[in-house]
């Protein structure tokens, strides 16, 4: 009977153990559900564009004062805020850092093709390849431009490179080249100002978890 007896609360003892270790287990796994919200921060964006002047092709830089982004207040996708992003550049807002040239540009070239505005949208961000699409507005043409771009913990860069050709710029080109002849001649002894402009876009989106 002492046996039975030891037998039987060694099994409930079994029993009693082997439920605790299984809520113990289930209590690991439990795991609470945290979201992560992104939105736009317009102190950690910079857009710069740089044209070409010279045979030799040396770049000059600039940017714009005002930039205008509109993006979705919030979302818990990165890719899906960035993708929605549509922005306005006011012409008479580009900065070289060169107050005469900002002169120059904004009332010779932007001026010839009759552009106080330029509009951009974002129209596809491939997450397979880094490619991407965006749409460009300026001289009331709107073209489809090609880049590239990164997006890893909220911070987007994004390249590209555009011929103002494509938007009837010729003749903007040569009335500020013709304008700042000099300045654009080179050791060759010829003025050339290239139509072909990079152009690149970075920010840094917040996040909630930061």
């Amino acid at each position: 009977m002492k046996n039975t007896n030891k037998l039987l609360t060694a099994f409930f003892l079994v029993l009693m153990l082997s439920a605790c270790g299984n809520k113990q287990k289930e209590k690991k796994e439990v795991k609470p559900m945290v979201g992560c919200f992104y939105t736009y921060n317009s102190a950690a964006t910079t857009l710069e564009w740089t044209a070409f002047k010279f045979t030799e092709k040396k770049g000059v830089t600039g940017t714009f004062n005002e930039i205008i982004i509109e993006v979705p207040e919030t979302s818990d996708d990165p890719l899906a805020l960035l993708s929605a992003l549509k922005f306005k550049l006011p012409t008479g807002s580009v900065e070289t850092q060169n107050e005469q040239r900002n002169g120059k540009i904004a009332s010779i070239f932007f001026k010839t093709i009759a552009t106080d505005t330029i509009y951009g949208k974002v129209t596809n961000l491939n997450v397979k390849n880094g490619s991407a699409l965006i749409d460009i507005q300026m001289n009331g043409i709107n073209r489809s431009v090609k880049g590239v771009y990164t997006l890893k913990n909220g911070a987007f860069d994004f390249k590209s490179s555009i011929d103002v050709l494509d938007w009837n710029g010729a003749s903007a080109i040569s009335a500020l080249n013709t304008a700042c002849k000099e300045l654009h001649t080179g050791s060759d002894g010829k003025s050339k100002l290239w139509t072909t402009v990079d152009l690149s876009f970075k920010t840094q989106l917040k996040s909630d978890r930061e």
